[in-house]
């Protein structure tokens, strides 16, 4: 009867270590010599596993009975199944369904074989996935920690990574080669559409990592001679974006101190409705969401803003076009590729406010958590607070401010028209 294999032919051919499926794989690559020769090895291996026919990219259409099923497969007949097809070649269908027919008689609950024939061709396909990167991600490790040929090495670990064949473990072997031949795949690989936008945006922070030491010998360059972009009340910020402008907690309520947030709000307060509302400066995923858990574009970008301009004082015509060019090179969705014209102009425009936006936010959160004596902030605070969370800049905080001088009547007379209008966000419609 012929067999029918779950891993590429090539595989079939090669020798230990590189042909081992079981889970003494990795210790014993871990024990293997880092010689020029077993790299060599460790490469063709590869090479074998990546001339396999392409990944299928249609989804897989699992019921929950399925999923429990494979996850069940994975955890209680893992054991069985290398010990069954330890090496290559002698990972076949017939042999995951010998293994599972008999599992499955004994397993616990008990898995019906009409389910599990109903199933098989699909948990095929799913083992030899994750048998396969699993095997990849091991032989990636181990040429990731003494590598010879580091110009071979990245362009297999390219291939990996655009195939999506270990592809985390591909990235992260790129940006430990670095410069140049890490970079120079990690640059390709943010432009190519073939892989994955996971692999793209992983490639992306390794990328930023790897770029980072010249953003902050940029950054400790001074502004001489450059366009400020900034008013000059936030431009004497003293607090970093690094520590996102936050005020000292411990700040006093001097007069200079409340003279400086005065006029840092006065000076970025909106004149009218901004186009894109400024995004909470922060960012987590929502495990309840379905889609991948990515970053939004925008904070990457402010990644690399936020290490080329550290300081308000040094956001610049020229260091924004410079910002606007690096994110280009390094992939980030939605820049501009050309930091000129009316798209590279909104770009900057967007930007501006949204960074002196969280500039006000910041001194919204002292006036309203730090500073005790009302009479301070009081009527001007409460009439910018209620302009900045009308036109949808920091209005979180704006309203936070006002809530947190509740008891001054200028503070629930703006709350009141906020809610009254239908400025505050649902969570925010309770008076106070």
């Amino acid at each position: 009867m012929t067999a029918h294999h779950l891993l590429p032919a090539d595989m079939r051919r090669l020798p230990p270590p590189w042909n081992d499926l079981t889970w003494e794989r990795k210790p014993k690559l871990e024990d293997l010599a880092h010689t020029e020769a077993n790299e060599r090895a460790a490469l063709d291996a590869l090479g074998a596993a990546l001339s396999g026919p392409p990944r299928s990219p249609a989804p897989r259409v699992w019921s929950d009975e399925s999923w429990e099923l494979f996850d069940r497969v994975r955890h209680e007949a893992g054991r069985r199944l290398s010990q069954a097809m330890p090496t290559v070649g002698r990972f076949t269908r017939e042999g995951v369904a010998d293994v599972l027919r008999e599992w499955g008689r004994a397993a616990q609950p008990p898995v019906p074989n009409w389910w599990l024939e109903g199933q098989l061709d699909l948990i095929n396909r799913e083992l030899a996935d994750f048998t396969l990167s699993n095997w990849a991600h091991d032989v990636l490790r181990w040429l990731q920690q003494q590598p010879y040929d580091e110009a071979g090495v990245a362009a297999v670990a390219e291939r990996c990574v655009e195939k999506g064949l270990g592809a985390h473990q591909a990235v992260s072997l790129l940006q430990a080669l670095g410069q140049p031949h890490g970079e120079q795949a990690l640059l390709r690989v943010v432009r190519d559409d073939r892989a994955h936008e996971s692999s793209r945006s992983q490639a992306r922070g390794a990328l930023m990592r790897l770029r980072r030491p010249a953003y902050v010998a940029r950054a400790q360059q001074p502004a001489y001679g450059e366009h400020p972009l900034l008013p000059p009340a936030a431009r004497e910020l003293p607090y970093s974006w690094s520590a996102g402008f936050q005020w000292p907690a411990e700040l006093p309520e001097t007069e200079e101190n409340i003279a400086r947030a005065r006029s840092i709000l006065r000076s970025c307060a909106p004149p009218e409705p901004v186009p894109e509302p400024v995004p909470v400066p922060s960012w987590h995923s929502h495990e309840d969401e379905d889609e991948d858990h990515e970053p939004p574009a925008w904070f990457e970008v402010r990644q690399v803003m936020r290490d080329l301009m550290p300081y308000a004082r040094l956001v610049t015509e020229e260091r924004m076009s410079e910002a606007m060019r690096e994110c280009a090179l390094i992939g980030i969705p939605g820049v501009p590729q050309v930091p000129s014209g009316e798209e590279a102009a909104r770009f900057v425009r967007r930007w501006v406010t949204w960074i002196g936006g969280w500039i006000a936010g910041e001194v919204f959160t002292w006036l309203g958590m730090y500073v005790d004596d009302e009479s301070l902030v009081t009527p001007w605070a409460m009439e910018l607070a209620e302009q900045y969370a009308r036109y949808d800049v920091a209005t979180e905080q704006a309203v936070a401010m006002l809530r947190w001088h509740g008891t001054v009547a200028r503070s629930r007379e703006a709350l009141a028209r906020l809610a009254a209008d239908g400025t505050l966000p649902p969570e925010e419609q309770e008076q106070p």
